[in-house]
């Protein structure tokens, strides 16, 4: 997911903001426009889309829909690097440059806050698009102090994934609700002579954007936040030290697999689909790949998913996902906004559910019985997203998630005490709030 940025990069950001106001007038893309307004989204013709590599091959399946009915509003696809920071860092200096080289932008969707508050992407006309047939958290990562900024074309959320097979060759007809129950599975399941060697929980605890999702999951788990509603931190609080001291005790007492501390998305799935992992916490990305029974996993048939658990009941998950913005300096907004709607419409995310397991974004969708059938995620996925919390919704979100990577990795690995690397981290996201 995300490498660590630097301050030196919000700064540079922070400037540019100044600079596309100053250089309004003249530029080679649109014009600025003043903080709460709405633009005029006029202009048509061709345009552009910026995301992430298409590895699912989804994004030009719908873009060649568009085209086809839109001969002379063309999109053409700019596809970024895979990993996230180098995505939101190119967007970033094309927001610098008030290029209009990018018109449609496929962002984060805790990038909002970021994006938004430098005025890098346009306020939308809300009233336009169908958000009231949207799960609410998924609307509310797409607004800014009231306004909405980018329009939710996908979700995403954790979910549990076991082994059915291992807990019922030991009477266990449920998946764990619990860590306790889960821990307590697990030492039932490595008893089997199938489960020798196997490791009992893996999640994503590499110091990158994993883990940060992983931090935060533990944390309101145990009824904390790692920032307010006001973006202050609150990592100062038992609920922070219980959920990182039970991911600190875990990797001592064997319960996390201790190669864990080096996973991203991949190399979890991969231990799961190979059977060396009874439970893992991933992304509803992971279903189809594990459910393949073309010799590419060896748990095909033999798992299921359930909610995130936690310490007195089911878990939180970190809500995921990404929404379409519109650069501010681009040029044909008027075309762009009418794609926007038409890919992030409910045709096309049944249509785009055939290419991958993303998580969409209107309620219906979730309770087609056809799609359940096929998709047999999708009601613990919805529930997953409607009790997800959101990662901090702060302005320099960089920095902030440089900080909780920086301090959970030193407790997980025992450079520091939990309680010290808590209090580092509560410092530091002062401190960085305070620069705000």
């Amino acid at each position: 997911m995300r490498t660590t940025p630097t301050r030196a990069l919000r700064r540079s950001g922070t400037a540019a903001a100044a600079l596309a106001t100053l250089a309004a007038c003249g530029s080679p893309g649109g014009t600025t426009t003043p903080a709460g307004q709405l633009p005029a989204f006029e202009g048509r013709g061709p345009i552009t889309y910026a995301a992430g590599k298409d590895s699912t091959g989804s994004v030009q399946a719908v873009l060649e829909r568009w085209n086809k009915l839109h001969p002379k509003e063309r999109v053409t696809f700019i596809e970024l690097p895979t990993d996230p920071d180098a995505q939101r860092q190119q967007m970033i200096q094309n927001s610098a440059t008030r290029s209009d080289a990018y018109t449609v932008l496929s962002l984060d969707a805790v990038w909002t806050s970021e994006f938004a508050a430098h005025r890098w992407v346009d306020r939308l006309p809300e009233d336009e698009f169908p958000l009231h047939r949207m799960l609410k958290p998924i609307v509310e990562t797409g607004k800014y102090r009231g306004g909405l900024y980018a329009l939710p074309a996908s979700s995403d959320g954790g979910m549990l994934y076991y082994r059915t097979d291992l807990l019922q060759k030991t009477g266990n007809a449920a998946p764990p609700v619990t860590w306790a129950e889960m821990k307590a599975q697990c030492a039932e399941v490595k008893k089997l002579p199938e489960a020798r060697g196997m490791a009992c929980y893996a999640g994503q605890f590499q110091k990158y954007e994993g883990l940060t999702v992983n931090f935060a999951e533990a944390v309101n788990s145990a009824g904390g936040v790692v920032t307010d509603a006001g973006g202050r931190p609150r990592v100062d609080s038992p609920e922070a030290r219980q959920g990182l001291d039970f991911l600190v005790g875990s990797i001592r007492d064997g319960t996390i697999a201790h190669e864990a501390v080096t996973y991203q998305e991949e190399d979890a799935r991969r231990a799961f689909q190979a059977g060396k992992v009874i439970f893992e916490r991933q992304w509803p990305y992971m279903f189809p790949l594990a459910s393949k029974k073309d010799g590419s996993s060896k748990v095909a048939g033999k798992f299921g998913v359930a909610p995130l658990p936690g310490f007195d009941g089911p878990g939180s998950s970190s809500l995921g996902g990404h929404n379409l913005a519109l650069s501010a300096s681009a040029r044909n907004k008027a075309t762009a906004i009418d794609f926007m709607k038409f890919f992030a419409g409910e045709e096309m995310q049944r249509f785009t559910l055939a290419f991958a397991p993303a998580a969409p974004t209107y309620e219906a969708l979730y309770e087609d019985p056809k799609l359940v059938e096929r998709y047999p995620y999708l009601p613990v996925l919805k529930q997953s997203i409607l009790h997800a919390v959101p990662r901090p919704r702060v302005v320099g979100y960089g920095d902030v998630t440089a900080a909780i990577q920086r301090e959970t990795y030193a407790a997980m690995t025992g450079d520091k005490s939990s309680e010290q690397a808590l209090k580092d981290l509560q410092t530091s996201l002062r401190q960085q709030a305070e620069d705000q």
